[in-house]
């Protein structure tokens, strides 16, 4: 008990004071998983919204697939990008394994089937609800789709958030593709593994108190933005 005590209260001064360790690890881990975060959500909001009003040949199929996708194993998703990025691999010149590229790929995978999938049906409902008025108005299915995705941004929100909370935990897949490489790609999960393997639990708990913070901040953001939103917009 007082091995944890002691713990907790090093990690509190970590925190606090600001360590240069610590900045590092964070930043680096909040550039990666946003920038996965931006790309999977520029990808995965007009296809989820395309598989909502198209219809096509299989598309029952795309949707079974969609919404399995959003349970990869981690593990998995970074054995095959590896496989890609390897030098054995057809991405292999490229030079990408073990370098913050290799981990921004690896979560945008993992996060766009989540944001995909929930965007799917967030249009699919929005559809249903403004079909009519979107018939008198003369709108085409690109133009619904448009139209749809600006309006419903509130509660497509709900999709990226949850995007970002994978990315962020994320730490199977950036640890098989980045390799956790000091002042290169280790970042706050992969951080927390290594240290709670040495034992060191004070960094371990200050990461982990960040990143719980860090979630926490960026959700109640999001929240405060959706509902100064809604109050301008009536």
């Amino acid at each position: 008990m007082d091995e944890l005590a002691l713990a907790l209260t090093t990690a509190f001064d970590l925190v606090l004071g600001l360590d240069p360790g610590l900045v590092e690890i964070d930043l680096l881990s909040l550039r990666i998983s946003l920038t996965a975060v931006l790309l999977a959500t520029a990808l995965a909001l007009p296809f989820g919204a395309a598989v909502a009003l198209v219809r096509f040949p299989g598309r029952r199929i795309v949707i079974v697939l969609l919404n399995a996708a959003m349970g990869l194993p981690p593990v998995i998703v970074g054995l095959v990008i590896y496989l890609l990025l390897s030098r054995a691999g057809p991405l292999g010149e490229a030079g990408l394994l073990f370098t913050p590229t290799a981990m921004v790929i690896a979560q945008t995978v993992l996060v766009f089937p989540i944001i995909a999938a929930l965007a799917r049906q967030t249009i699919a409902d929005l559809h249903e609800e403004y079909d009519e008025q979107l018939r008198s108005l003369g709108s085409g299915t690109w133009q619904s789709i448009v139209t749809l995705i600006v309006d419903g941004r509130m509660r497509l929100m709900t999709g990226v958030l949850a995007g970002f909370g994978r990315a962020i935990a994320e730490v199977g897949a950036v640890l098989i593709v980045g390799g956790n490489i000091l002042h290169s790609t280790r970042v706050m999960t992969t951080t927390i593994v290594l240290e709670t393997s040495k034992g060191n639990l004070a960094l371990a708990l200050a990461l982990g108190l960040i990143l719980i913070t860090v979630a926490a901040t960026v959700n109640a953001a999001a929240i405060t933005l959706g509902e100064t939103a809604h109050r301008r917009h009536g």
